[in-house]
C-alpha cells in the first residue's frame, strides 16, 4: 500500500503542533527514515484564538484554518489532522473547504475511550470547548457519561493552559489544577481526558501522575493508520 502524506494544520499552540509530530514519528513502525511516513506541517500562528472566537466574539479562525488546510493540500496533503480540540468547533468547515479527509480527534478519542470500556470520564479543555459542548455532541449515545469541572476548577484548567503552557512557564503553580484533577477522579472519572493540545505537555513537564487519555496520541495513531502506516506496538 503505498502510504499518504499526512498535513497538520498547526500553530495552536507550536508546541501541540510539535507534540503531535512527535507522537506520530515516535509510534510509527519503522526502521529507516523511508519507512517513515511523510508529513507536512503548517504552524500557521495567525489562527485567531478559538475559544475568544467561540464565547466572546473574537476573530473567526476560519479563514486562516481553512487557508492552512488547502496550503497543505496544495503541497501534497492527502490526509489532514488538525491537533487542537477546540479547533474542532469549527470541523465543518474546515473538512467542507478540502477534497481530503480531515480526521476527528474528538471523536477517535471517544472509540477509544469505548475500546476501553470507560464509563466515566473527566474533561479538562478549554472554557471555548467545554461551553460549546463540542466533546458532548461527539460523546452523545455513546455510553460514556463526561464531568465537567465546577466554578475555580475549571478557572484552575484555563491557567495551567494559557499562564502555564501557552506562555512557556516551567516554574508555573499547579497546585489548584491538581485539586481539579483529584475532584473529577472523586466525583467517579475513570480517566481524565486531556481535551486541550497544551495538556499533555503540561502533564509531561509538570510531572502530573494521573490516569488519563491523550486526545493529541488517539490523533497521531489515527493519522498513521490513515496514511497507510504501522503503529508501533
Amino acid at each position: 500500500m503505498t502510504k499518504k502524506v499526512v498535513g497538520i494544520i498547526g500553530g495552536m499552540g507550536p508546541l501541540a503542533t510539535a507534540d503531535l509530530f512527535e507522537k506520530i514519528i515516535l509510534h510509527t513502525e519503522a526502521r529507516t527514515d523511508q519507512e517513515h511516513l511523510r508529513v507536512c506541517i503548517d504552524s500557521n500562528t495567525d489562527i485567531p484564538d478559538r475559544t475568544e472566537a467561540l464565547l466572546h466574539g473574537g476573530k473567526d479562525p476560519v479563514p486562516e484554518l481553512t487557508k492552512s488546510a488547502q496550503r497543505l493540500v496544495s503541497i501534497g496533503a492527502e490526509v489532514l489532522v488538525m491537533p487542537c480540540n477546540t479547533a474542532h468547533g469549527f470541523y465543518e468547515q474546515v473538512a467542507a473547504s478540502v477534497n481530503v479527509p480531515v480526521l476527528h480527534m474528538i471523536a477517535l478519542t471517544r472509540d477509544a475511550l469505548k475500546e476501553r470500556g470507560i464509563q466515566r470520564a473527566g474533561l479538562l479543555a478549554t472554557d471555548g470547548t467545554v461551553e460549546t459542548g463540542i466533546y458532548q455532541k461527539t460523546f452523545a449515545d455513546s455510553g460514556i457519561e463526561l464531568l465537567v469541572p465546577e466554578g475555580e476548577d475549571q478557572k484552575a484548567v484555563m491557567e495551567i493552559i494559557y499562564d502555564g503552557v501557552k506562555a512557556g512557564r516551567t516554574d508555573f503553580d499547579t497546585g489548584a489544577f491538581r485539586k481539579t484533577c483529584e475532584h473529577l477522579l472523586a466525583r467517579g472519572a475513570e480517566v481524565l481526558v486531556l481535551g486541550c493540545t497544551e495538556l499533555p505537555p503540561a502533564f509531561a513537564d509538570y510531572h502530573l501522575d494521573y490516569p488519563n487519555i491523550d486526545p493529541t496520541l488517539e490523533l497521531a495513531l489515527g493519522a498513521i493508520r490513515a496514511a497507510g502506516g504501522t503503529v508501533k506496538h
